[in-house]
């Protein structure tokens, strides 16, 4: 009698575990990021969402059905946040499909390579599950510069502009620098790396500002500047608000070909009277301060808040990581770090007088000679104010080109292919 109740009991608890398991949320937070690499649509939860994810065509849909997920009103609204310049999504439409399991139907324009995985919480994030919906052909970065140079069709490959940056592709109110001699055989290609992005807002100031919003505005004045200089051009990683992975980053400028990367941010510090600017380049042998190895550390920490699918192979990460001789570029990044930092403190006050070095992941391009500028600290309110200033913006922006004319008038540039990296 023991033994029949007791396995009795065993199967109660057999049958009841799974529904135990099946907790029922909702969503607390959609959003959805479009741009020209790629758009990205993340719900935010409490718990982890499972889901299943199939494709039609004819015409081209996404479907994704979620279960044990209440429908509220943020996830009916989501139809309300495709943008109608979205590269890819044309449509979203949200349905309870059976119960306990509700349907998302996103209808494309054009053939996609989705991406679907969940993220667990992290910062000020719960969980997230995150779509990306990149486009079949991958953008070209060489080729979007091509479409641009003069004489050639406009057909400009950018992000979308969020509200609160539409001041930031206003023309520097500066002078355009003089050209530098003897770079005049080719085109040269600077990488202009606006840190942080979409998902990745950065360091936050006292009075609200985003790091990911004032280096997205310097970044475009860089390339104003840039692009006014002979024989020079400009590629922005990221030009608009949406997130790209730092190896990612990395991959676009060696698609782009580019002669110089630099990576623009604006510092923060657990001491909001820190201030100053700052150059740092790659270290093969650890940071050179225990402040450079803070920020690099919280630097590196961007894959983890912009949030990147693990289950995906970087097939950038061996090439960019296991390469023997990165020693010339490094030495070359320490050059051209010298010489902005010199630049920039002809308008700010130094951090340190001396360019330091760390394992910052988004500098580890083995063939490109790379750069991070911490801009100034945006956790130090009176800097704060001046990075939301377009006039010390401009300053910056031009600091920045001027301290890569100079690199190039020391350092003129040996022959180089134009062809894309693999």
């Amino acid at each position: 009698m023991f033994r029949a109740i007791l396995k009795l009991v065993s199967l109660s608890v057999i049958f009841w575990l799974p529904q135990a398991q099946a907790v029922t949320t909702t969503v607390s937070a959609a959003r959805i990021w479009p741009a020209q690499d790629y758009t990205r649509m993340t719900l935010e939860s409490r718990h982890a969402i499972h889901y299943n994810m199939f494709s039609l065509s004819n015409p081209e849909r996404l479907v994704i059905d979620l279960d044990n997920v209440r429908p509220d009103k943020i996830l009916n609204n989501l139809p309300k946040l495709v943008n109608s310049n979205d590269p890819y999504i044309r449509s979203v439409r949200v349905g309870r499909f059976k119960p306990g399991v509700v349907r998302l139907v996103l209808d494309l324009k054009a053939e996609v390579k989705p991406q679907l995985f969940v993220l667990k919480p992290v910062a000020e994030y719960g969980y997230r599950l995150v779509l990306d919906v990149y486009p079949e052909q991958p953008v070209d970065p060489l080729m979007a510069l091509l479409n641009n140079l003069p004489g050639a069709a406009s057909t400009p490959a950018t992000g979308n502009q969020s509200p609160s940056s539409a001041s930031d592709k206003q023309s520097p109110d500066t002078s355009q620098p003089p050209a530098p001699p003897g770079i005049h055989a080719r085109t040269l290609i600077i990488a202009i790396d606006a840190g942080h992005g979409g998902e990745d807002s950065g360091a936050r100031g006292r009075h609200g500002s985003l790091e990911k919003n004032v280096t997205l505005a310097i970044a475009r004045k860089v390339k104003t500047l840039i692009d006014r200089e002979p024989n020079m051009r400009g590629v922005m990683i990221r030009d608009g608000d949406y997130f790209i992975p730092l190896m990612g980053r990395v991959a676009k400028a060696r698609k782009a070909n580019a002669d110089l990367f630099v990576s623009i941010h604006a510092d923060a510090f657990i001491n909001s009277k820190a201030r100053g600017s700052s150059v740092f380049a790659l270290s093969e042998h650890g940071a050179t301060s225990a402040a450079a190895r803070w920020l690099a550390k919280n630097e590196n920490e961007a894959d983890l808040i912009g949030g990147v699918n693990i289950s995906e192979k970087d097939p950038y990460l061996a090439r960019t990581l296991l390469d023997l001789s990165q020693t010339a570029t490094i030495n070359d990044s320490m050059k051209l770090a010298k010489f902005v930092l010199n630049k920039l403190g002809d308008i700010n006050r130094l951090h340190r007088g001396h360019v330091e070095q760390a394992g910052f992941a988004v500098l580890k391009s083995p063939d490109i000679p790379s750069i991070l500028v911490e801009t100034a600290f945006i956790s130090n309110p009176s800097e704060e104010r001046r990075l939301d200033d377009p006039r010390y913006q401009a300053k910056v922006a031009h600091a920045i080109v001027s301290g890569i004319d100079r690199y190039f008038a020391q350092n003129p540039p040996l022959s180089k292919p134009r062809i894309a990296q693999n």
